[in-house]
């Protein structure tokens, strides 16, 4: 009766989807069936946080994803506060059960060798086109922006004098970013074709023939028409080229809070992720290549 009475506030005082609401009865479903098997039929104030752990336990070991018990989690919150609500029980014990922490999803990058081939390998074509979509792959690689940023660029944000760009980031933020001669004459380089091409434009610093600033989209299906030509990953994005950036200045001994200032992240944790990645390529290195490995 209690879940029945949930699954009508969800319903109808929420006005959740009914395939939502068919979640949230199957959570609570699978939960109770657990514990009748396992002790027999209780009442939800009976529920204690060992049981509701071991049932947590029991779908791992079924190699359920943590997200996916985390969502079934999330759905015996929603049930128990509910019932302190309605004072059906005087305490959550879902308020002492730790969820199962997600899997973290290593970036995935191209290797230095990989990188030389799409540079220098690959066919970008003669004139104003060639020259820009050359420069886009390099940028990407050489600085480590993101998408939006890289087409948020103007002429202005680019100092040559000073080999430098000003890149605005995530909730506006600006910082610098230094480049080397080899880009600085690849810049140069677009620019005066740019010029020919386009005299009249706005202020953007990478455009089309006509003049207009470049799309996310153009850019995207940029990168991933580049990278397959090269590579066999299945993930060809800008923000591989940007992975691809982090792991190369790390395996060449730059600090991580030097990377982290160059990315723009807001935290150090969230560079620390490149640390598992090169281990993740060492250990794969490691294996192919030890005969005892």
């Amino acid at each position: 009766m209690l879940t029945d009475a949930f699954i009508e506030y969800l319903r109808y005082e929420r006005n959740y989807s009914a395939g939502t609401v068919a979640y949230y009865k199957a959570d609570i479903q699978e939960l109770q069936d657990f514990i009748e098997e396992k002790v027999g039929d209780l009442t939800p104030s009976e529920v204690d946080a060992e049981l509701i752990r071991e049932w947590v336990i029991s779908l791992m070991d079924k190699g359920l994803l943590a997200s996916t018990i985390n969502r079934k989690l999330s759905s015996l919150r929603s049930y128990y506060k509910f019932l302190l609500r309605k004072g059906e029980v005087n305490s959550d014990p879902l308020r002492r059960v730790v969820a199962p922490k997600k899997k973290k999803v290593l970036p995935v990058f191209l290797k230095e060798s990989d990188m030389d081939r799409v540079l220098d390998d690959t066919d970008f074509g003669e004139g104003f086109k060639g020259c820009r979509d050359r420069l886009v792959i390099e940028m990407f690689y050489v600085t480590g922006m993101r998408l939006a940023e890289l087409i948020g660029l103007d002429d202005g944000d680019v100092d040559f004098s000073l080999s430098q760009i000003k890149v605005t980031g995530k909730r506006n933020k600006q910082r610098l970013i230094p480049f080397g001669e080899e880009l600085k004459v690849m810049m140069s380089e677009y620019v005066n074709k740019r010029n020919e091409v386009a005299p009249v434009r706005s202020n953007a610093f990478f455009i089309r023939e006509n003049g207009e600033r470049l799309s996310r989209s153009f850019v995207t299906n940029l990168v991933k028409r580049t990278l397959s030509k090269v590579v066999a990953i299945k993930k060809r994005s800008p923000h591989v080229l940007r992975h691809t950036f982090a792991t190369t200045m790390l395996n060449h001994d730059a600090k991580l809070v030097a990377i982290k200032e160059l990315l723009g992240h807001e935290s150090l944790a969230t560079t620390e992720v490149y640390t598992h990645t090169t281990f993740e390529e060492l250990k794969k290195v490691y294996n192919q290549a030890h005969p005892r490995a």
